[in-house]
């Protein structure tokens, strides 16, 4: 028998095994950078860009415009995701991984460096909305499976808890951008803040972006690395093909994240615009609490994996899913009193979505056969955004301005149901298989 049929078990002998520890490190390094990216923007779309490219909006209106121009970004991510899963087929996942960072670096970048609208005018708006597009098509781009080898690597008594350590970044990512606006927010006055120091951040989150590609092509470019990807047959297949043979997966399991999805925006994006916009409380003082609330989702992060592994990871976003649809309505009693109120439903908020969101990657991506299951994870997960955060800030503001904060709870009562149903669906094809 020669070495080239050997079994994968018997060629893996001279191979370092790589610890589900040491996988965890590059996926949390890597998504860490990339939250740090999405709420640095987020942040910046709230308290910047309505001041700086739609000053001729009343301050409503200019927001509302801000967060078309966020959105743009996640309806771009899946053209992101099959063009650089074609580079990754043709190439390698090397030169994917660099020239989507690459991409995201120069987005990035150019955003800290974007003339505003009292220097350019409309141009200024075509040119961050064409940034904010790269941006999303570049996010395609760095899915490095990373996460779903992290899971299946790891022992199956522990796999909620390891597949939550990537999830950990969301909480950290928000927290870090928070903290920078927070600094700059307290240390500058207004009109430096508007003019120079809200570029900062984007300096930063570059510089981030940098030491992240070297971590995760650390891992990535090992021959470790490349046998679990072929042991666990996690290579890229085209995208069509998944989209034309696994359609009812991809939906099922971007549905089955909804809840946590729906209500990513509405704790950390859509509390820091409402307040802004209908209260007196500083902004600072906002993210203050949100800070807060993004150490509660660190622990409702950590939480989430030891009750998957208790429960089952369904199990647990079936609960949360009711938990969120209870929280709902009590949202527009919460959002629409007092400081104090309002901090509890940002702390209450944090605290669910670390629960939920902690277990909601992949949720279904089991349901692929293992020939999809890559490229199937990675459109799930764009798919999810798309549908469940994308537009979240924009319609839940919009409607609330003009017909009051029970479309807080609509919305997030919306994506409760899609998670619940998804799951029930999965459940019932399941036990017909």
């Amino acid at each position: 028998m020669t070495t080239s049929t050997l079994p994968l078990q018997s060629r893996a002998e001279d191979i370092h095994h790589i610890s589900p520890g040491e996988i965890a490190i590059g996926v949390m390094i890597a998504r860490a950078s990339e939250y740090f990216d999405f709420f640095v923007y987020a942040i910046a779309s709230v308290l910047v860009f309505p001041s700086v490219f739609f000053p001729f909006e009343s301050q409503l209106n200019a927001m509302l415009l801000s967060f078309v121009i966020f959105s743009f970004a996640f309806i771009a991510r899946p053209i992101g995701t099959f063009a650089f899963i074609n580079i990754q087929r043709q190439y390698s996942r090397e030169t994917k991984l660099v020239a989507a960072l690459f991409l995201l670096g120069f987005c990035t970048a150019g955003i800290a460096f974007l003339p505003t609208y009292k220097n350019i005018g409309f141009a200024a708006i075509i040119f961050l909305g064409l940034l904010r597009t790269g941006q999303g098509i570049a996010l395609g781009g760095t899915w490095d499976g990373l996460p779903t080898l992290l899971a299946l690597n790891a022992p199956k008594n522990k796999r909620g808890w390891y597949g939550m350590l990537g999830q950990l970044g969301a909480p950290v990512g928000f927290a870090i951008a928070a903290g920078i606006f927070y600094y700059l927010l307290t240390d500058l006055s207004s009109a430096d803040f508007l003019d120079w120091g809200w570029r900062y951040p984007f300096y930063v989150a570059f510089t981030i972006n940098v030491v992240a590609l070297f971590a995760r092509l650390r891992m990535i470019s090992t021959k470790e690395y490349a046998h679990y990807q072929e042991e666990f047959k996690l290579e890229p297949v085209n995208a069509i093909d998944v989209v034309k043979h696994e359609k009812y997966n991809l939906i099922i399991g971007a549905l089955a994240a909804l809840a946590s999805y729906a209500l990513f925006h509405i704790v950390t994006v859509f509390p820091l615009s409402w307040i802004t916009l209908y209260s007196t409380r500083s902004a600072s003082g906002v993210l203050a609490i949100e800070i807060v609330g993004a150490g509660f989702g660190f622990l409702g992060v950590l939480a989430s994996g030891l009750l998957a592994d208790r429960f089952g990871k369904r199990v647990t976003l079936g609960i949360l899913a009711v938990l969120i649809a209870i929280f709902s309505e009590f949202a527009p009693y919460l959002m629409g009193g007092e400081a104090f109120k309002q901090n509890i439903f940002i702390l209450v908020g944090f605290t669910l979505l670390g629960l939920s969101y902690g277990q909601s990657a992949g949720a279904v991506t089991a349901n692929f056969p293992r020939k999809y299951r890559y490229t199937g994870a990675a459109l799930t997960s764009d798919l999810a955004w798309l549908l469940g955060a994308a537009f979240a800030p924009l319609i839940v503001l919009g409607l609330s301005a003009e017909l009051g904060l029970s479309y807080v709870s609509v919305y997030l009562l919306s994506g409760a149901l899609g998670t619940l149903a998804a799951l029930s669906v999965n459940r019932t094809l399941e036990s017909k298989n």
